[in-house]
Parts: structure tokens; sequence; C-alpha cells
């Protein structure tokens, strides 16, 4: 699979005004808290169509969370932030990174995009940080 948008995210971008609570909230890509989950695809089987909430991934199918996105810049519809960095992982081999909101429940923590073409990816966990570097060419992190 390529790189690519949630289609509940594209809803939250574009639509703001009209969601309801069901729905979760809108995203601001600069002002709200963002985060990357590393993925085992082998406990979760990505739905671009279907997938709204952070708890649409099963446990056992995160193995590591970032911290908050640094440095997020949006410019001519193109995302991009530093390169994360997950401290001191262990577990599954990760095959993807997960960009989501974090609103501090995953049950209202809206995913934003599936990434499994990171330089780095995929990773086997071996106790010690793992760094995910975004592409630096015309694409960033993401491409509206």
């Amino acid at each position: 699979m390529a790189n690519a948008l949630y289609a509940k995210a594209k809803e939250k971008f574009f639509n703001p005004g009209t969601l309801g609570t069901t729905q979760g909230t809108s995203i601001d890509l600069i002002d709200d808290n963002l985060k990357a989950v590393l993925v085992d695809a082998a406990d979760y089987t990505v739905s671009l169509t279907t997938h709204e909430f952070l708890s649409d991934i099963p446990v056992g199918g995160r193995v590591s969370t970032s911290g908050n996105l640094a440095n997020k810049t949006v410019t001519a519809g193109v995302f991009d932030a530093d390169d994360v960095t997950f401290a001191v992982v262990t577990g599954d081999q990760c095959e993807a990174v997960v960009i989501y909101k974090d609103t501090g429940t995953a049950s209202t923590s809206p995913l934003i995009a599936y990434i499994d073409t990171a330089t780095g990816l995929p990773v086997t966990p071996s106790g010690g940080d793992i760094t995910v570097q975004w592409d630096s060419g015309v694409n960033k992190i993401v491409a509206l």
C-alpha cells in the first residue's frame, strides 16, 4: 500500500463546521497535538475508508507512540514536521506509521495518515530508539 490519508480525516479537514460529536472534532495540523504510532501490520489491517479513530487500531497493533510532532508546517498543501524518534522500543516488527490527533482518548483521537514507505520501515525493535525520517521530497509527510 502507498502512503495515504484516512477518508474520515479528509472530512475533518474540509468540513469542520458540520461535524457532530459522533464524528469527532476537526483537525488542525499546526495547532493540534499530533502524534505518530508505529504499527504492526500483522495485527492491524488498515481501512482508509472506514477507520476513524486510534481505537480502530487494536492495542496489540500499536507498538510504540511518539511524543507530539514538533516544528509542524503546512506549505502549499504539504504537511511536514521534524523526524520522529520513538524511545526504547520493544515488540513486534513495525511496517507502518500512523499519524493521529491526540485527544487523550483513543476512541476520540482521529486517524490522519497511514505511512508505510518512510525511510527505516519496516523495522524490528531491539530495545533501542527508532527514528523515522519523513520524506524529504515534495510530499514530505503527506500532501493534501
